[in-house]
């Protein structure tokens, strides 16, 4: 199910703030699914955000199994995962041992997907899914961009370009 994962864990740079985030970004069959923490310690942060990319994994996956195929068709079995897990621990030492965090310049990030058609119950699936306050779409009946928000106050809005 899974394709690719962006993983970027930083470190802030004001010490009186001890914010460390772990961010990740799983492509899923055509889909983004997004994730976000920060606490104070970085493997803490990894864990919450583990833990939040595996609910969201989850009820991706309920959404989408089983009613996605035909009569005499059943999806591919897993492996478990213990058969996949092994109880060997990792040297951790060698990954840190000598080097010194270098962050990235701040600027202008840029970011290229593609924007198939959908309608907007699609669009705000998928804005529950990436974990952000917006959502960029395009939209099926008049093929213009479009964005979804979270509204502050609960529920969603549009913004689209007026005519």
């Amino acid at each position: 199910m899974v394709k690719e994962a962006d993983v970027h864990l930083s470190v802030a740079k004001n010490p009186r703030v001890p914010q460390q985030t772990a961010e990740v970004t799983v492509f899923a069959n055509g889909t983004v699914i997004r994730a976000q923490e920060r606490s104070e310690n970085l493997y803490a942060s990894i864990d919450l955000v583990a833990s939040k990319l595996s609910r969201q994994l989850r009820k991706y996956k309920e959404r989408h199994s089983d009613h996605h195929h035909s009569h005499g068709h059943k999806a591919t079995q897993t492996q478990k995962t213990e058969s996949i897990v092994s109880d060997e621990s990792i040297d951790t030492s060698s990954l840190i041992e000598k080097k010194e965090a270098n962050l990235p310049n701040p600027g202008v990030r840029r970011k290229y997907f593609s924007m198939p058609p959908m309608n907007i119950d699609q669009a705000r699936h998928q804005l529950d899914l990436i974990d952000h306050d917006f959502y960029l779409f395009r939209d099926v009946e008049s093929n213009e961009l479009q964005v979804i928000y979270k509204r502050n106050h609960g529920g969603y809005g549009v913004i689209q370009d007026k005519k």
